[in-house]
């Protein structure tokens, strides 16, 4: 890895951490939503439900609500 890829790593890495709360649950979510894949109409995965359900709520919030610590803890990796 040469200098210039080192410093888009600690960039990238950086800004991401400079991301708010709320914007990284929603990273999650939707990066959760599109490895699931398109839902089955035929079969009920509740799962995917309330991830959508979720992502919905938190869409919903302002960026100080306490919500999105609860939503930060059922889907973020302490």
């Amino acid at each position: 890895m040469g200098d210039l890829d080192r410093a888009r790593v600690v960039l990238g890495h950086a800004l991401r951490m400079s991301d708010s709360l709320k914007e990284r649950v929603r990273e999650k979510l939707v990066r959760q939503l599109a490895e699931d894949g398109p839902p089955d109409p035929e079969q009920g995965d509740t799962r995917q439900v309330s991830v959508q359900d979720d992502l919905d709520l938190l869409d919903s919030v302002a960026e100080d609500d306490p919500v999105i610590e609860e939503l930060a803890a059922r889907y973020l990796v302490p």
